[in-house]
């Protein structure tokens, strides 16, 4: 999509269709021109609620107020509902919650991008979208005076944040037999060569050689060899060093504990942490950022056969600790065990954060469309839950840990036993897991963030289409912008 900012007036703009947000339900506002039409069309300006006028060529949206995270939401219904139509071109109001607050106008800009979103690679007919040039109006909804440069900003940087979710969508939506760990590391090549990003790749020997024990077990039945990949983007004078660790199992069958048919269904999503890892690097380099951001991604295969690893086996993890295996399918933390460990040995850094669909439990406890966010402290996991739900449209909560969940994952055997012995708890119990494998540097400093709810959606909600939805791609890269304002601290900016 094409978009352009202009000091025209919305009345002196020529385009196809002019799209109008009606804010509570205020239909008597100035930006309204057909009330009549819309009252009788029963149109009465509730979140989310359309209606499409083709006699004037407008389209009305309902939002509940003028944040960032309702603008974005209704302009991505927005864009679904205008898939199919011949509209080429459209123009809208600017919206602002502050005249020097351009966090609407930027979730505004994502909102269109995300919610134009489709994934139509293997259809033989393909998904019709005219509409191509937006034309944004300074015009702003209470008649506020802006400043050009700053609303250009915000839509470059909102441009480049939705185009990196959606190249994390493609990815994660790709199919397991034309994604596997090989095609992910040349992507992460391919993507180093077109920015300006270090990228090192790790084979199955050097992953060996860095006794990386238990992710080589995971990946031991596949046919696809196993890779790490660690990405780095390395600005002068930094403000902070941030490490984003991402679970990339290319397809999980849960290894010989099996799962079910059913749940094996779409599980080309458990690279969805790895595939947000790439999608972050993206944006970071493209907006040159100036913190130094490491992206590691363990990209491994979780199959079946004669080689497999197997329950009762115990395996010696990177940082010399012994794991029980109780069950091959909670192989996403054996995976990051490892990869965790590698990107502590490679960086010292100031904050570091994993991102994994890890476990079903989170889904039971907070529900298909919030993060659960969990670590050692409350400082990381505050970064991620503030930089979440104020400004990227995301959701998140913390799941705090306790010491009588942290029992229940003791093995009589081990260290530790790779899933607990009771039911319950399972997203802090598999949170916890990971903590063992946190040195002393980070362990205050690091958040482990579970997106195995929202990281597929299975119905369309606000930007996001059915499919993947690139979760924690947007709360990564606020956070990290709001690190480089702040001196290597998160600080309060606009969040609107």
């Amino acid at each position: 999509m094409n978009f352009k900012l202009t000091e025209k007036k919305v009345s002196e703009i020529k385009s196809d269709l002019e799209i109008i947000i009606v804010i509570k339900g205020d239909l008597d506002h100035n930006s309204v021109k057909d009330k009549d039409s819309l009252i009788k069309a029963g149109f009465s300006g509730e979140h989310e609620e359309s209606c499409l006028l083709i006699e004037n060529n407008r389209f009305y949206i309902g939002s509940d107020s003028i944040k960032s995270t309702d603008i974005r939401a209704i302009m991505g219904v927005a864009m679904r509902s205008l898939q199919g139509t011949t509209f080429k071109s459209a123009k809208v109001l600017t919206y602002m919650s502050h005249p020097k607050c351009t966090a609407v106008l930027r979730g505004m800009v994502e909102g269109i991008i995300l919610g134009n979103y489709t994934f139509d690679r293997y259809k033989s007919k393909k998904s019709t979208k005219n509409l191509i040039d937006i034309i944004i109006s300074m015009e702003e909804y209470h008649g506020f005076s802006l400043d050009k440069d700053s609303c250009q900003r915000a839509i470059d940087n909102a441009i480049i944040t939705a185009n990196a979710t959606n190249y994390t969508r493609d990815i994660v939506n790709t199919p397991p037999e034309d994604f596997y760990p090989k095609v992910m590391a040349k992507m992460a090549k391919k993507l180093s060569k077109k920015s300006s990003l270090e990228c090192k790749i790790l084979k199955k020997k050097d992953i060996e050689s860095e006794d990386m024990n238990a992710l080589l077990a995971v990946s031991r039945a596949s046919r696809h060899k196993p890779r790490v990949i660690h990405l780095a983007h390395k600005p002068e004078n930094p403000k902070a060093v941030i490490s984003i660790i991402g679970k990339g199992l290319t397809y999980d069958s849960g290894g010989l504990s099996l799962k079910p048919a059913d749940f094996m269904v779409n599980m080309k999503l458990d690279k969805s942490g790895g595939s947000a890892v790439m999608g972050i690097m993206k944006a970071i380099s493209e907006m040159n950022i100036s913190v130094e951001v490491h992206g590691f991604i363990g990209a491994v295969e979780n199959m079946i056969g004669g080689d497999a690893y197997k329950p009762d086996d115990v395996l010696i993890a990177k940082n010399g600790k012994s794991i029980e295996v109780k069950n091959t399918d909670a192989e996403g933390r054996l995976v990051l065990a490892d990869v965790l460990c590698y990107a502590q040995q490679e960086v010292k850094a100031d904050y570091i954060f994993d991102m994994a669909t890890l476990t079903g439990a989170c889904v039971v406890g907070v529900g298909n469309y919030t993060i659960g966010v969990m670590g050692n402290t409350k400082m990381a996991s505050d970064m991620v839950v503030n930089a979440s739900n104020k400004i990227s449209g995301e959701m998140a909560t913390k799941l705090d840990f306790n010491r009588y969940l942290g029992r229940t994952i003791k093995s009589n055997i081990a260290d530790m036993s790779n899933i607990s012995n009771t039911r319950y708890g399972g997203a802090v119990t598999a949170g916890m897991f990971l903590s063992n494998f946190i040195d002393e540097h980070h362990e205050d400093r690091w958040a482990h963030l579970d997106i195995a709810g929202p990281a597929f959606v299975e119905h369309a909600w606000g930007e996001n289409p059915e499919g993947a939805s690139g979760s924690g791609v947007r709360t990564m890269i606020k956070l990290i912008e709001k690190v480089s304002r702040g001196d290597g601290h998160i600080v309060e900016v606009c969040d609107s």
